[in-house]
């Protein structure tokens, strides 16, 4: 008698269609950054293959993982040139260009929050670590793309939240992966992001700076008189 095989999504092609597209759309980024920069073409591509790159390479350095895998599988450097590429024919300027950006990049924190939580876990480290690696993964790009134009970068402060997506990406895809939910969990975390990051812009939420301390004065000491005492 011949049973009919129920066929399953590959948890691996999921990981992959995933990650390469957290590059994909970093790449676009950091082409785009390279066009209000007034690169040339060799500095879109350092600066979107960079930003494409660097969260992934991070990742998989801190895991251990043996080479990154954004070296040894061509998808991942060739998704980064075209993003890049793309990004150096195309003008995307102005106000509506700039939301679709921000679309682009939160769906990128999304992507890699996911991807960065699930190959934590997938290592065998426990949760934390894995809320750790998705938030690395998930600003690495940005990170790489901020100091290479010599800025600060922006998940350090007095800008809409960016580096919180990522870690209620992380911890989202932590949280239903340990319940098995892999596919679940990573469409949660990058949907997820995309719409947390958005409000945060729209309503211009920021994280709380450290309070200024007021500067103390100190007296300078007095020398003693005669008497051993001070005047």
């Amino acid at each position: 008698m011949l049973v009919a095989q129920s066929s399953s999504f590959d948890p691996g092609l999921l990981f992959r269609l995933v990650d390469v597209a957290g590059v994909v759309a970093n790449g676009f980024l950091g082409g785009a950054l390279a066009r209000r920069m007034g690169f040339d073409l060799i500095g879109f591509l350092v600066l979107g293959m960079s930003s494409g790159l660097a969260g992934g390479a991070l990742r998989d350095m801190l895991l251990g993982a043996g080479p990154a895998v954004v070296l040894t599988d061509p998808a991942y450097l060739t998704g980064a040139m075209l993003a890049a590429t793309t990004a150096y024919v195309l003008d995307i300027r102005g106000r509506f260009a700039g939301r679709i950006l921000t679309l682009v990049d939160m769906l990128a924190v999304g992507c890699w929050s996911a991807t960065g939580a699930a190959k934590a876990l997938g290592m065998g480290l426990g949760w934390l670590p894995a809320l750790f690696l998705g938030t690395v993964t998930a600003v690495g790009g940005g990170i790489a793309r901020d100091v290479l134009v010599g800025r600060v970068p922006t998940i350090f402060g007095g800008n809409p939240l960016y580096a919180s997506v990522a870690v209620v990406g992380s911890a989202q895809m932590t949280l239903l992966a340990t319940f098995g939910h892999h596919q679940i969990g990573m469409a949660t975390a990058i949907v997820s992001c995309a719409a947390l990051g958005l409000l945060a812009r729209r309503r211009g939420w920021v994280l709380p700076a450290a309070a200024e301390r007021p500067a103390v004065s100190r007296r300078p000491w007095r020398k003693r008189g005669s008497s051993g005492r001070s005047p």
